[in-house]
C-alpha cells in the first residue's frame, strides 16, 4: 500500500489565516459576520469561521508559528487526512464549548491545542522548545495546561476553557492514532543490507 502523499496543510492553514487577518484589517465589519458569539447557534458556520479569525498581529504570529511547526510536526506523523481531521474537530469542539463561556472569542488555538494534546501522546518523549527551555513534549503539555487552569482564575481575554477542550479532545485523538503513527513511522525508518553494505566495502574500500 502507498504511503498518504504529504499534503503541506499545516502550512496551508497558516496561509489561509495570514490572508483572513488581511481581510479583518482591509474591512471593518468582516471580523464581525465570522466571529463566534451568540449568534453561532443560528448561524452555524461561526464554530469554523471563527478558527481562522485574530484578534490582533501578535495573536496571529504567535498561532502561526504553533500551527505551522507542531501541525507539520503532527502531519508527517499521521499524514494529512488525519491532522485535518484533529485540526479541525479540535477547533470546532473548543468552539462549541466555549460559546458557553465566552460573550465572543476568535482564533486557531483550540485546534492548535489540539494538536498539541496530540503530539502529547503519540510523540510524548519528543523534545521542543516551551517556556524558553527545552522540554520533552509531554512536559509542555503539562505546563500549558496548568497555564490554562491558572487563567481561569484570572481575568483576560484568553479563552482558557476553550484552549483546555481543544486539548482534552487532542489527547484522545492521539490515543486513537498513537499506534497508527508508530507504524508508520517505523515504516519510515531506512533499513540498510549489512551483508551488501559489506560487499559495498570490499569492492570500493580496499
Amino acid at each position: 500500500m502507498s504511503r498518504e502523499k504529504f499534503g503541506y496543510y499545516a502550512l496551508k492553514l497558516t496561509g489561509i489565516c495570514i490572508i483572513v487577518f488581511v481581510l479583518q484589517m482591509l474591512f471593518s465589519n468582516f471580523t464581525s459576520l465570522f466571529v463566534l458569539n451568540a449568534r453561532a447557534f443560528p448561524e452555524v458556520w461561526r464554530f469554523i469561521t471563527a478558527i481562522f479569525l485574530h484578534g490582533s498581529l501578535v495573536h496571529l504570529l504567535y498561532n502561526m508559528f504553533a500551527l505551522a511547526l507542531f501541525g507539520s510536526i503532527l502531519e508527517k506523523i499521521i499524514g494529512s487526512r488525519k491532522f485535518l481531521i484533529v485540526f479541525f474537530v479540535s477547533g470546532i469542539f473548543a468552539n462549541i464549548i466555549g460559546v458557553n463561556f465566552y460573550s465572543s472569542s476568535l482564533g486557531a488555538s483550540g485546534a492548535i491545542f489540539g494538536v498539541l494534546g496530540a503530539l502529547v501522546i503519540i510523540r510524548p518523549m519528543m523534545v521542543v522548545w516551551a517556556f524558553g527551555m527545552p522540554m520533552p513534549m509531554f512536559i509542555a503539555g503539562i505546563l500549558w495546561v496548568v497555564g490554562d487552569l491558572i487563567g481561569i482564575f484570572v481575568p483576560s481575554d484568553v479563552a482558557n476553557i476553550a484552549h483546555l477542550a481543544g486539548m482534552a479532545l487532542g489527547l484522545v485523538f492521539g490515543i486513537l492514532f498513537r499506534d497508527w503513527g508508530e507504524k508508520r513511522a517505523e515504516q519510515q525508518k531506512i533499513v540498510l543490507n549489512e551483508k551488501a553494505m559489506r560487499q559495498w566495502e570490499d569492492n570500493y574500500l580496499e
